[in-house]
């Protein structure tokens, strides 16, 4: 029984649950009672506490990754781990399955309550939800770095260094219109996702507004950031959309399985079917042909969310936020209309 189980059972969030624990006012009585009671019959010891958080003298810092097997992160977490080594502290890492349905932020909560952490890293998730309280539960430095996005409130308690995913999304269509395509598919990752598939798609939908195209729903495809249902959604468009000439998926990893799908469809990449994808992978460059993608700038984002979180620890800084350049990679995935 964890943090996490009695916020279920109680039917409230973590930093609820978390304010019981450490006595605080704001809660009501009744909730008060309820949460004490799982506590007690749970037989629950609260000893990651934010009081004994306080006392911590270990050199823990944590990494919260949003995808259990996200290639995009692997090279991030190579980097930001050297460096916690480095700087002598150890790292903890948390993956959280980008399939479930609880919240992020209670899924932060409770990784920061169950480890004894000078700090944390989040890779990816979505933090629109995150809220004041949330902050006072967490009680240490956070640096939230690739977020699908967040609100802007609570400047001044956590970090963030990230894109611009709509003007980023905006360039990888444009690209895609400046070639004369306008019947264009957009493969996003999660069905209902408010985060990077929502803000990709708001690019993709003004970049075919200012050129005065139809926006048109069945070309917008759910690719779940994996090749096989990339792979099978443009199977099925290829076969329903004689006109289509474009492809635009927001990750490489889903760019490489509608890849596939042209070419298992007797169809040439470029020549018929243009593509562009999202991350700037090393893979889009090696598939043959190579895939024009939108390079986010990872190296540099993880070298300054490790920085960054140190310098805040040892009281060198104040939280910042940074939004990095992304760089339009073209390649001969994409072709103009002849």
């Amino acid at each position: 029984m964890n943090i996490k189980d009695i916020a279920k059972l109680a039917g409230v969030g973590v930093s609820t649950v978390s304010r019981v624990i450490n006595n605080h006012p704001d809660v009501k009585a009744e909730t008060r009672e309820k949460i004490l009671g799982i506590i007690k019959e749970s037989n629950y010891i609260p000893n990651n506490s934010a009081r004994i958080l306080k006392q911590n003298t270990s050199k823990n810092i944590g990494l919260f990754v949003k995808g259990v097997f996200n290639p995009f992160f692997s090279q991030m977490i190579n980097i930001i781990g050297n460096r916690i080594n480095e700087a002598g502290y150890n790292m903890i890492l948390q993956q959280n399955d980008f399939r479930t349905k609880d919240d992020d932020i209670d899924n932060l909560i409770a990784f920061v309550k169950e480890k004894k952490l000078n700090g944390v890293i989040c890779l990816g998730g979505n933090f629109l939800k995150i809220t004041e309280d949330s902050f006072n539960a967490i009680e240490i430095p956070i640096v939230l770095a690739s977020v699908d996005s967040i609100s802007s409130k609570n400047n001044g308690k956590y970090s963030l260094i990230a894109i611009d995913n709509v003007k980023a999304a905006y360039t990888a269509t444009k690209y895609l219109v400046e070639n004369g395509h306008t019947e264009i598919a957009c493969i996003l990752g999660e069905k209902n996702d408010l985060g990077i598939s929502y803000l990709r798609l708001q690019g993709y939908k003004k970049t075919l507004e200012k050129n005065f195209i139809d926006f048109c729903e069945s070309n917008i495809l759910i690719g779940n950031y994996n090749y096989k249902d990339a792979y099978k959604e443009t199977m099925k468009i290829l076969n329903t959309n004689k006109k289509l000439t474009a492809i635009f998926a927001i990750s490489d990893i889903m760019a490489i399985g509608a890849a596939k799908a042209v070419i298992d469809s007797n169809l040439r990449i470029g020549d018929d079917i243009s593509i562009i994808g999202f991350d700037g992978m090393d893979i889009s460059e090696f598939y043959n042909p190579s895939i024009a993608t939108i390079k986010q700038p990872q190296e540099v984002m993880a070298k300054n969310s490790i920085d960054l979180l140190l310098d805040i620890i040892n009281n060198r800084t104040q939280h910042k936020h940074l939004i990095l350049p992304t760089t339009l990679i073209k390649a001969n995935s994409v072709k103009k209309i002849k």
